[in-house]
């Protein structure tokens, strides 16, 4: 295999046996709502503008 694809695979594992959920969901508790929120509005913008980019006719 490519290290560029052995990499990120070893990465996951990684995370994977060092992280349990219940951390993943006390770090989420602890960052807050507010900036949970904040997270998905920049995300769900970042999409649209990715498609729009894609999709979008040419100007």
């Amino acid at each position: 295999m490519n290290m560029k694809k052995v990499f990120p695979l070893a990465l996951i594992a990684f995370l994977c046996t060092t992280l349990s959920s219940c951390e993943l969901v006390e770090g989420i508790f602890k960052a807050g709502v507010w900036v949970g929120v904040i997270v998905v509005v920049v995300v769900v913008a970042l999409l649209i503008w990715i498609f729009a980019k894609i999709f979008g006719g040419r100007s």
